[in-house]
């Protein structure tokens, strides 16, 4: 028989979009052929939005996993009912902050007592996350406090690209202050060994410079490639990993495109999101990488000025579904 991994859903923000593009996936027979989805959050504000969408589908309220049917047509929600039925769509609202995080509290818990294979995530408003009393930059530093995990990182994936951060959420100068020899290593080494268990080999990284030109020996900056990239190469590479930097980001993510590389590692936020967006929102995913649990996500916001309207594209959760169930554990063989 098929295995069919355990993935639950997180609502995120309700008042964004995260409701309708989980109807909208769900409505697709291949995610319940590929896996056994049900949602985290609250039913209410799934029952709202369906008879915009007119998916058909039908929203039953389960208390635990053992009442969950997983067949298409009917949607699981573990419902946590912690929000009211006129919340407003496309607003900023501290009780959608503090549900979207209690949602992700749950089911790391689930994942933790090893009821779930996998976490895929409809996206949070930061703003209302801080509201809602919970001040943390995003989901991957959630995840990352509430599982006891020191290293990890935030990759980035599309068709056509995989970028792996080694800063993400703070400002440009406070990144450049962040990087130093031991993160570039430790992010370098999660970025082989993730690709391995994926299934490559022999990964081909390729490492971004912080400067224009990755400095053009010491043009350009002050030695940040040499103090704070080089090292970490080198030590990559003396272990046998297959890294090559610091290169001009400018030309290397065409490189990466081309077929080049396997996977970049970027510096900070915008120099490895900006490429993976430019190739297209609806296709890329963000995945945690280094810790005990499978996560992964949509790689766009709560969309505030569409919410609730039913145009919101699916297309991104239904590829972080389907990424979730790629790298989610298989029972062994017999």
């Amino acid at each position: 028989m098929k295995h069919r991994p355990v993935i639950g859903i997180t609502m995120g923000d309700a008042a964004g979009v995260g409701p309708e593009i989980i109807l909208k996936s769900l409505k697709d027979a291949a995610v319940y052929d590929s896996c056994r989805p049900f949602v985290i959050g609250d039913a209410k504000m799934l029952e709202r939005v369906e008879p915009v969408l007119q998916t058909g589908l039908a929203v039953r309220r389960i208390a635990s996993l053992n009442e969950a049917a997983f067949e298409l047509g009917t949607v699981d929600c573990l419902d946590l009912d912690l929000l009211p039925a006129d919340l407003p769509f496309g607003q900023v609202d501290a009780r959608a902050g503090n549900a979207a995080f209690r949602y992700l509290e749950k089911a790391i818990e689930l994942a933790n007592a090893g009821e779930i294979d996998a976490i895929c995530t409809a996206p949070l408003n930061k703003e209302a996350l801080h509201k809602g009393g919970h001040l943390y930059p995003g989901h991957t530093e959630i995840l990352a406090e509430l599982t006891g995990t020191k290293d990890y990182s935030m990759m980035l994936s599309s068709p056509k690209l995989k970028v792996i951060h080694v800063t993400t959420h703070i400002g440009l100068i406070d990144a450049v202050k962040q990087i130093n020899p031991e993160r570039v290593y430790t992010v370098l080494k999660l970025a082989h060994e993730t690709l391995q268990r994926a299934g490559t080999s022999s990964p081909r990284i390729a490492v971004c410079g912080i400067n224009p030109h990755a400095g053009e020996n010491g043009l350009f900056g002050y030695g940040e490639e040499e103090e704070k990239i080089i090292p970490a190469v080198e030590r990559a590479r003396a272990e046998g990993i297959e890294a090559i930097g610091p290169l001009p980001a400018d030309t290397l993510f065409f490189r990466a495109v081309r077929g080049d590389f396997d996977i970049v590692v970027a510096m900070y936020h915008d120099q490895g999101h900006g490429p993976i967006k430019v190739l297209g929102l609806e296709a890329g995913v963000n995945i945690t990488v280094g810790l005990p649990i499978i996560r992964t996500s949509v790689d766009h916001g709560t969309a505030f000025d569409i919410a609730g309207k039913g145009i919101a594209d699916e297309l991104s959760l239904k590829e972080a579904i389907r990424q979730a169930v790629e790298l989610a554990p298989r029972p062994a063989e017999s």
